[in-house]
Formats: C-alpha cells, sequence, structure tokens
C-alpha cells in the first residue's frame, strides 16, 4: 500500500475505501468481514474500534494479516456466571 492516497471509513455503504495513486480503488466491506470472522460482540467491537479509529491498519489487517488470528489475541470472552 505504498501508492495509497486515501482511506476513510464510508457510512453510507459501510465499507473502508482505500484510494490510490493509479486511480483504483478497493473498497472492503466491513459488514461481510465481521460476519466471517468475528465470533462474538467483544470482537465485533475491536473491529469497530479499528473501523472508526485506525482505517488504514483495518485495511492492512484484513488484506494482509490474519484477522482471525488478531481477534483470539486481543479479545477475552468472559462468560457470565
Amino acid at each position: 500500500m505504498d501508492r495509497l492516497i486515501s482511506c476513510e471509513f464510508n457510512m453510507d455503504n459501510a465499507c473502508v475505501e482505500l484510494k490510490f495513486l493509479d486511480g483504483s480503488m478497493i473498497a472492503i466491506d466491513t459488514i461481510a468481514v465481521e460476519n466471517e470472522v468475528s465470533d462474538n460482540l467483544y470482537q465485533r467491537s475491536e473491529l469497530d474500534y479499528l473501523i472508526y479509529n485506525d482505517p488504514v491498519g483495518y485495511a492492512d489487517l484484513i488484506l494482509n494479516g490474519d484477522p482471525e488470528i488478531y481477534l483470539k489475541t486481543v479479545t477475552e470472552c468472559k462468560p457470565l456466571d
């Protein structure tokens, strides 16, 4: 992503949109990603945090990383007794 011009969350279509110097664009459907990789509310909350506060980090995680391992590492789900 060295030729990235902008990366932002578009609330109208719930996508993180990346625009590149050559005119190409990638739109990541955040709802589809959440449905596919998150197992609980805590993981969805972590993804939402990234979407709103670090869209570049979110895009990098989805396109180049392993979001399932990341979510299992940073979230802890404790059942209520």
